[in-house]
């Protein structure tokens, strides 16, 4: 059987086919699955670029560390589920959005002012 070169397809993704090449070749998936990632990074915002190989790097860390591919993924969970929940995650920043201007941190308004009258057009 002649086995032809199996490359990531940016966009879609043929989970029978990725699951067929983990079982059967797990090394080969392994570069597909770096070459997915990296394709995905690359068509991102160069400002946002660095943060998202940081990003990675920190889950290809979690899976390193698992004992089996369920801990794996138990940990990748957690750390968004702390992305989400955690101070300074996202609920906080919405919870921001949610409170007016005057509320946010850094905003003190004024106890007293001077009030300078307009002169009406008669005087």
């Amino acid at each position: 059987m002649i086995k032809k070169e199996i490359k990531p397809q940016p966009g879609r993704l043929d989970f029978e086919r990725w699951a067929r090449v983990a079982k059967e070749n797990p090394s080969q998936f392994e570069v597909m699955r770096r070459q997915a990632i990296e394709e995905v990074i690359s068509r991102a915002p160069q400002g946002q670029q660095q943060r998202l190989r940081c990003l990675q790097w920190r889950i290809d860390q979690e899976r390193r560390l698992a004992r089996n591919p369920l801990n794996a993924c138990i940990r990748i969970s957690r750390m968004m589920w702390e992305s989400v929940a955690a101070p300074g995650g996202l609920l906080d920043s919405l919870k921001r959005l949610e409170k007016p201007a005057e509320q946010q941190a850094g905003f003190s308004p004024l106890a007293t002012a001077d009030v300078v009258p307009f002169r009406s057009v008669g005087d």
